[in-house]
């Protein structure tokens, strides 16, 4: 690493500072508690209606939907639980697979194999780090067939139950075109959109393409409940069942106890929701913050080496990680340990999927972006500016 790259990351921090007003610790996201938070919490405790039957919960499923412009929502107590009962809602059940992508949080494939199904690995596209729908039909192309309405991986005999790719870091992937291939080729496409809360690929919200969109509000999200997760879809049945499923899959009764299948405690409690629903009232303005945001930062790396990683084409992010891109692996690792010493906390991305050693035997295709990436990408403070 020569002297002026030295020069250029200690101006990367000093300039992240002045951003924050801070000489000390700066967090890589923070949440904002600017609303009604406190007011919701103390109704929600003066009345005790704190587990999972209340109004907040009702009210924040009622707003989410419009928001996104889904037909039903279901809230769910995290981005992971959302994703597990979506693989069930699309029949996913053991042995079969699951296409998603290598540059992913740990949590999709967690709930792949919940299900006790296979994850194969299509790499992404350099310009959205989502899903590459030409790299998906390519492979779909050579090494499946259909049979029944089914996808058959002509290696393994299995059937591709699903398809879950990522709107990663908030930045939506081509996902018009990856449900045109999931389409053609029988495949259940549910997203991922558990970072993508308030973003659109041509003025539709991410999440509203495939059958069903899976949501995150954990601690570290564009707006939290501390955890929290969302199931959106425009299929009223597929509604009825998620519901069903994250409430242990109880028959409704005035007394009884009452299960007709394996269920989940899986739904959101009250408390949780009332937090939810004012970070939700301020979602629009935690996004043009972080908006412009995302233009400082464009604007101050215009001047240096590394490239500022910008919203793909048709797209409006929520910019939930602002993200640069090094020359080398090299440069990002004298990057990272320059910064966090510093008090700036900066990632690389996370880990390849495929390079963990519990998916290291799985299916992969051609991941030389994924790679490329990998080797290059660090995301930077991106909490909203006070």
């Amino acid at each position: 690493m020569s002297k002026n790259n030295d020069n250029q990351n200690l101006a990367v921090i000093d300039f992240i500072k002045s951003i924050y007003s801070k000489d000390k610790f700066i967090p890589l996201h923070e949440p904002r508690f600017k609303g009604n938070e406190k007011k919701y919490l103390r109704e929600c405790i003066d009345t005790t209606f704190v587990s999972s039957v209340g109004k907040f919960v009702d009210q924040f499923e009622e707003k989410i939907a419009k928001y996104t412009g889904a037909k039903y929502a279901v809230a769910t107590t995290n981005g992971t639980s959302s994703l597990h009962v979506s693989l069930i809602l699309a029949g996913v059940e053991k042995n079969n697979e699951v296409i998603t992508q290598p540059l992913n949080f740990i949590a999709t494939c967690n709930a792949i194999s919940y299900c006790s199904a296979k994850p194969i690995f299509i790499d992404v596209d350099k310009d959205t780090m989502g899903l590459s729908p030409s790299k998906l039909k390519s492979f779909l192309e050579k090494n499946t067939l259909i049979k029944n309405k089914k996808c058959i991986n002509k290696k393994t005999k299995r059937v591709i139950k699903a398809c879950v790719p990522t709107h990663s870091y908030g930045h939506p992937c081509r996902i018009d075109e990856i449900k045109k291939v999931c389409d053609e080729y029988c495949i259940f496409l549910i997203e991922d959109a558990a970072e993508s809360v308030g973003s659109f690929y041509k003025k539709k919200h991410t999440g509203t393409y495939g059958q069903i969109g899976a949501m995150s509000f954990n601690g570290n999200k564009i707006i939290t409940a501390g955890g929290g997760g969302c199931i959106i879809t425009n299929n009223k049945v597929l509604a009825k069942k998620a519901k069903h499923l994250t409430t242990t899959a109880k028959v409704p009764h005035k007394w009884n106890f009452n299960h007709d299948m394996i269920g989940y405690n899986y739904r959101m409690p009250n408390i949780n929701a009332a937090l939810l629903l004012a970070q939700l009232e301020k979602l629009n303005d935690f996004i043009d913050n972080k908006r412009n945001l995302a233009k400082r930062y464009e604007a101050f790396f215009k001047n240096a080496d590394y490239e500022f990683f910008k919203e793909p084409k048709n797209s409006k992010s929520n910019y939930w990680l602002n993200s640069i891109i090094l020359k080398n692996k090299h440069q990002k690792d004298k990057f990272l340990e320059q910064t966090n010493s510093r008090g700036v906390m900066t990632r690389p991305i996370w880990t390849l999927m495929n390079d963990l050693p519990m998916f290291k035997d799985a299916e992969c295709h051609n991941l030389n972006n994924s790679k490329w990436l990998d080797e290059r990408v660090v995301n930077i403070p991106s909490s909203t500016t006070l």
